[in-house]
């Protein structure tokens, strides 16, 4: 476990996690988890994947709105994350393999900015998308972080290197 590894959350890993595998009724532990992890400083999201989030009403909303302390979610409009996201959209408009659609969708989701976020802040991304060197229709965010050097994990890499386990006793 390595203590000075900091994690920001992609919005799919908290809505995959609420669809799937940590559903609220199945595993409260594991947002539990995520919030005591947060209060110790070892993970957080930003203000974007929040906005990605409250766009529904389900149980994630309301654990948005309910649970999660305005602190969970770091804002991205700061000087240097605002520049490193235009240096971020500046090659994805520029490289030619990825189509205009995919360009425009990472031009209006949360990803530019959460891997801005991270590159300025030296913070491990984490999202359960996974790289593809083929990769046309979308801008990977695992693509992304190899090109600007920015470290990124799945949530059960982030679970391991947090030392979580979840057990019933």
């Amino acid at each position: 476990m390595s203590v000075s590894r900091i994690f920001v959350l992609d919005t799919n890993t908290l809505i995959e996690a609420k669809n799937r595998y940590y559903g609220f009724d199945i595993c409260p532990g594991f947002w539990f988890t995520l919030l005591e992890q947060h209060n110790s400083g070892r993970l957080h999201s930003i203000d974007r994947v929040k906005t990605e989030l409250l766009r529904q009403e389900d149980d994630l909303t309301v654990w948005v709105r309910d649970h999660a302390p305005a602190t969970f979610f770091h804002p991205t409009a700061t000087p240097e994350t605002v520049e490193k996201y235009s240096r971020l959209m500046t090659w994805a408009y520029a490289h030619s393999a990825f189509f205009p659609g995919a360009k425009n969708e990472f031009a209006t989701n949360a990803d530019a900015w959460l891997i801005a976020h991270a590159a300025v802040n030296g913070l491990v991304v984490v999202t359960q998308e996974q790289y593809s060197a083929t990769a046309k229709r979308r801008i990977l965010i695992p693509n992304v972080c190899l090109e600007f050097n920015v470290e990124c994990v799945d949530t059960y890499s982030m679970l391991r290197d947090l030392g979580v386990s979840f057990s019933r006793i």
